[in-house]
């Protein structure tokens, strides 16, 4: 059997909480300074949040104004920025990458939107069933052979019976058969969701953020990230090239990869593999200040990548040239 699996989380998940924390106070910084330097992390649990990391901005950012948005008053916040090492800005500001590192991209013909199908699914009934419980929740679907063989749902003040039927009614939307095997709250009915149960971190949900876990992880987290850090930006233009391969080659599949170092502007690595066949990248200007002009990714609009997944959504670099 040819078993595939992947996972989705819910916005209200307390990981994807921090995300979303994370990703405003970068949008937040974009919207009075296109040169914003931003790498913030949120942690988030029982009562008490806190951001930590580094900004250098004109923009003049109220960090628990923001955090409220995600928190209510019973939380205690704390903040804890300061500006962003002088030594690390030294090769920033001359054009080179914010840190080493090694980026893959990917895409696939097998969904519209060139992501592996497990993962398209999975996020397509997290999408459903959150419309009805916008609360805390986790879905999971394998497949073998393209054809969904369960499916895990555990979602916040759903009832098992009621989950299970909106789960049903998904699989037949989708034309998938009805002998499929369903865990609705496995572990039981609960009500205790978000930071009231759990703790939440920046950047701890990598592969459901980017291509499952059939896909190799490259470099680090995105979201908190400013766009001169390649682990963000470099891996949307990974996946911007591998979605034009993909349409120029007709391929099946197509696998990149670039590697940068600390302070040097082009790549050390830029490679594509299509449908099997390995050869170099070329064609794109691949420094961090060309990669942010193509993608456009000094303004604010990261918060949205910090719901369901940074590719495979119909942000710029999910769309071919």
């Amino acid at each position: 059997m040819n078993l595939r699996t992947a996972e989705s989380v819910s916005p209200k998940h307390p990981d994807k909480i921090c995300d979303q924390i994370s990703d405003s106070i970068v949008d937040a910084a974009l919207s009075g300074d296109s040169n914003s330097r931003v790498a913030v992390e949120a942690v988030g649990g029982h009562k008490l949040l806190t951001v930590i990391g580094e900004v250098t901005s004109k923009t003049k950012i109220d960090y628990e104004k923001i955090a409220r948005q995600f928190v209510d008053d019973s939380y205690e916040v704390r903040v804890q920025v300061v500006q962003q090492s002088s030594e690390i800005a030294n090769g920033v500001d001359i054009g080179g990458a914010g840190d080493q590192g090694i980026m893959v991209g990917y895409a696939t013909n097998e969904t519209p939107n060139f992501i592996p199908l497990e993962v398209e699914l999975s996020r397509s009934l997290n999408r459903f069933l959150y419309k009805q419980f916008p609360y805390d929740g986790k879905t999971q679907v394998t497949l073998s052979s393209n054809q969904v063989v369960a499916v895990v749902a555990s979602f916040q003040h759903a009832k098992k019976q009621e989950l299970e039927s909106l789960i049903m009614d998904w699989l037949k939307q989708k034309g998938f058969k009805s002998s499929i095997e369903i865990f609705a709250n496995p572990a039981g009915d609960w009500e205790v969701g978000g930071f009231d149960a759990d703790t939440g971190l920046t950047g701890r949900k990598l592969a459901v953020d980017s291509y499952g876990p059939r896909i190799p992880i490259g470099g680090g987290a995105f979201s908190g990230k400013d766009a001169s850090k390649v682990d963000r930006s470099a891996a949307y233009m990974a996946r911007k090239i591998a979605v034009d391969y993909l349409a120029k080659r007709k391929a099946k599949e197509v696998f990149t990869q670039l590697a940068y170092a600390i302070g040097v502007a082009e790549p050390v690595e830029a490679i594509a593999i299509i449908d099997g066949k390995e050869e170099k990248v070329s064609g794109y200007d691949l420094t961090p200040k060309g990669i942010i002009n193509f993608l456009e990714l000094n303004k604010p609009q990261f918060v949205n990548t910090a719901q369901y997944g940074h590719f495979g959504n119909d942000f710029i670099w999910d769309k071919a040239s």
